[in-house]
């Protein structure tokens, strides 16, 4: 069993490490003057690249253990349907009130100004 920090194993931590020393330098990037500026964009392509050469060459077996005889079951899948209802109704209320309030926000014409 691999060793685990904050219940995570070490590949997570190391995508972390990666995605997070990229959004630093993306950000101290994007403050740069002239041609440094886009070099933002090839240090987020390099992150994208070794998170999928990391995510495509695993380090151990691909093939899980042998599964136990016990049986798992879910009691909870009730509640669960209920609230991904809930939350989905939330969703549509609030995306219902951004069409309403910000987007048909209506445009005042400006008063011609007559000489």
């Amino acid at each position: 069993m691999a060793v685990t920090a904050l219940g995570v194993g070490p590949g997570v931590l190391v995508l972390q490490a990666i995605w997070g020393s990229a959004l630093l330098l993306c950000l101290a990037l994007s403050r740069a003057a002239g041609r440094a500026r886009f070099a933002a964009a090839l240090v987020a392509l390099g992150a994208a690249g070794l998170s999928a050469a990391l995510l495509l060459f695993p380090r151990e077996d691909e093939r899980p253990a042998a599964a136990a005889t016990e049986e798992i079951v879910d009691t909870l899948l009730i509640g669960r349907f209920i609230l991904l209802a809930l939350m989905s109704l939330v969703l549509v209320g609030c995306l219902f009130l951004l069409l309403i309030y910000h987007l048909m926000d209506p445009v005042y014409a400006k008063p011609l100004h007559s000489r």
